[in-house]
């Protein structure tokens, strides 16, 4: 069975238009949440988000493909040029064995909802003849293989906000099994329209601090009210080991093991005891081979509700115990960007791993009990990380669970 590594990554999100800049929002532990300004939302109960702000396709992408394409296709192709180039490799020759996984939440459903309204005031025959390629959530995996003429094993994965670690699982599985040598996987979304918010909101899912946006997002901390909606993109390119060494790539790191599972419990909550939770991560690190003293640095999933938070906290006291293990939360900084969360935060932890240090989680004021009993990281710390491990949790009862280490 192959080795698989990591030798490219890109990203779009509300920390920065690419990796150097995300990585100095890291450092810097920046909030990227704020007021939403792509449209009016004063009439919503939840009017806070991490937008990409600035964010002008045509800077990226040929005008008229950008036209033709949803806003999360856009963010796929951003990460996935960056992490190519970042990768350095010449697709000419081997385009059969390059397989492209772009995994989506939500798929195109600002495209949906602009077209719903089209549909409603203006008739059928101004619908979009682009409108059902735009929305679907495979098309950002279509996208990036017909850029780039890639013509290995193509799909997209839906398992809500464990969507994009579930495409760094079976990318490291189609190379394990030789069925492909390199894989460019990630995750996409844009999802900050009134619907969508009204429809998480409605849930009681949503912070509602809309006074305080860069206090909202507070992962651990007892005052936390629900999660922030954000968008953008993060895409990895996974190779081979031979073959990347045959190439001479520069390695980054190394896809050791992942897990995958379902509570088979609820639609929207986690399993009470958090079984899935920790089993998921028990399987993950099974598979690299490894033991939980081996690990450096939990990514959460963490995503700042009340239940959520608090059941994976116990889950990483059962598998990893007291104080030892150094834990924190992306989404504190970003947001929550959904489907794409997963690989977004693996790249964050990636940045950790290459510069020395972890970032830290403001807000956390108050933690709650049991995640008082973890080594939450408040302020960024510098500190080698050798193998950290990412946990995705999704609506449905989807969890994914990798392990990454030095190569």
């Amino acid at each position: 069975m192959r080795r698989v590594v990591i030798t490219g990554m890109g990203t779009i999100n509300p920390l920065g238009k690419n990796v150097k800049e995300f990585s100095e929002s890291l450092k810097n532990n920046v909030i990227g949440i704020d007021r939403i300004t792509n449209f009016d939302p004063s009439d919503l109960p939840v009017q806070i988000a991490g937008e990409i702000k600035g964010f002008k396709p045509e800077e990226f992408i040929d005008r008229k493909l950008s036209k033709r394409i949803d806003r999360y296709s856009q963010f796929a192709l951003v990460a996935a040029k960056e992490a190519i180039e970042n990768a350095k490799i010449d697709f000419r020759g081997i385009e059969d064995r390059v397989s492209v996984i772009i995994a989506s939440g939500m798929g195109g459903f600002l495209t949906l909802d602009a077209q719903n309204e089209v549909f409603k005031e203006k008739g059928a025959s101004r619908v979009s003849p682009f409108m059902i390629p735009m929305l679907l959530s495979n098309m950002a995996s279509g996208v990036v293989s017909m850029f780039f003429g890639l013509r290995g094993p193509n799909f997209s994965v839906v398992s809500a906000c464990a969507s994009s670690v579930h495409a760094i699982a079976l990318g490291a599985l189609l190379i394990r099994h030789r069925y492909t040598d390199v894989a460019i996987i990630g995750g996409a979304e844009a999802t900050i329209a009134p619907l969508p918010i009204a429809g998480f909101a409605a849930m009681k899912a949503l912070s509602t601090r809309n006074e305080e946006p860069k206090r909202a997002s507070r992962p651990f901390d007892r005052d936390r009210d629900g999660f922030v909606m954000a968008e953008g993109a993060g895409v990895l390119v996974l190779e081979a080991e031979e073959f990347a060494k045959d190439r001479k790539a520069d390695i980054i790191a190394e896809v050791k093991g992942f897990g995958m599972n379902d509570d088979a419990y609820h639609f929207s909550a986690p399993h009470p005891e958090a079984e899935g939770s920790k089993s998921v991560m028990r399987i993950a690190l099974k598979d690299a081979g490894l033991l939980p003293e081996d690990i450096d640095l939990v990514s959460c999933h963490a995503t700042s509700t009340p239940v959520g938070d608090e059941l994976e906290a116990k889950a990483i006291l059962e598998v990893f115990g007291e104080r030892d293990v150094l834990v924190n939360s992306t989404k504190a900084l970003t947001g929550h960007l959904l489907g794409a969360a997963g690989v977004v935060e693996t790249i964050a932890a990636l940045i950790e791993m290459q510069e020395g240090f972890v970032h830290g989680m403001p807000n956390l004021d108050n933690p709650d009990e049991i995640p008082s009993k973890l080594n939450l990281v408040e302020e960024s710390r510098n500190i080698e990380v050798n193998n950290f491990i990412k946990n995705s949790f999704g609506f449905g009862g989807h969890n994914a669970c990798v392990v990454v280490g030095r190569y």
